[in-house]
């Protein structure tokens, strides 16, 4: 079911098969759908948590602080991530 807080839902899923956050993709894609702001269209510099490697998934995961990383397979990390 769409959530009737985000203005433009296709952007908003887009962002986030990208990495985004939540709250990232929601601000970005809301923004996007106000005739009043002009927001980059350029997104983050970083790839998409599928082309890092488990190392460095689990090195961000360590930085934010996620529990039970240690045990997380490549999937589970870039689902953790994602929140």
């Amino acid at each position: 079911m769409p959530d009737p807080s985000i203005k433009n839902e296709d952007t908003y899923e887009e962002l986030r098969d990208k990495g985004y956050s939540k709250e990232k993709a929601a601000r970005i894609a809301n923004a996007q759908a106000n005739d009043k702001q002009k927001p980059s269209k350029k997104g983050g510099k970083n790839p998409a948590y599928e082309d890092w490697t488990k190392e460095e998934l689990y090195d961000k995961a360590q930085d934010i602080g996620i529990e039970g990383r240690s045990d997380m397979t490549k999937d589970e990390l870039i689902k953790a991530l994602r929140g």
